[in-house]
């Protein structure tokens, strides 16, 4: 995982405090490292400038991070973009992957094996968008700060 230079002012865990951003080339426990920054974001805004932030909410923006990471690491190739950010009273969780196609959430069934990463993130979040970029596409997910 390697931090990207900071657009804009912000930076990871400093100066601006409401936005960080990531590279996740993918190696071993690149995903828990990406849970493990988000918690330490949520952290570092709740105790630094006083955002309430409720356990639920800290587990659920891991849980998404989670998911939408491993779905980026498994299906696009090259490196994944993870950016978090406060927005309001949420949390917003972007990541950004150099596939251009666009990920279909199934029909929710419990006797799929698997797949049902989009189906929990779209069931937790308060608001979930996908969008093709000029390279790639990047998906934001908004998940409130409180319960």
């Amino acid at each position: 995982m390697e931090r990207v230079p900071p657009d804009q002012g912000s930076s990871p865990l400093g100066g601006n405090p409401a936005e960080t951003t990531v590279a996740l080339d993918g190696k071993d426990g690149c995903i828990a490292r990406a849970r493990r920054l988000t918690g330490d974001f949520l952290r570092h805004v709740r105790g630094r400038d006083g955002l309430a932030v409720s356990d639920r909410a800290m587990d659920l923006s891991q849980l998404v991070v989670s998911e939408l990471v491993t779905n980026a690491l498994r299906y696009a190739p090259g490196p994944v973009l993870l950016q978090l950010r406060i927005a309001g009273a949420a949390v917003e969780i972007v990541v950004w992957d150099s596939d251009p196609v666009l990920p279909v959430p199934q029909a929710p069934d419990p006797t799929r094996v698997g797949q049902h990463g989009l189906e929990i993130v779209r069931a937790v979040v308060e608001n979930f968008v996908v969008a093709q970029e000029p390279v790639g596409k990047r998906i934001v997910a908004r998940l409130g700060l409180s319960d």
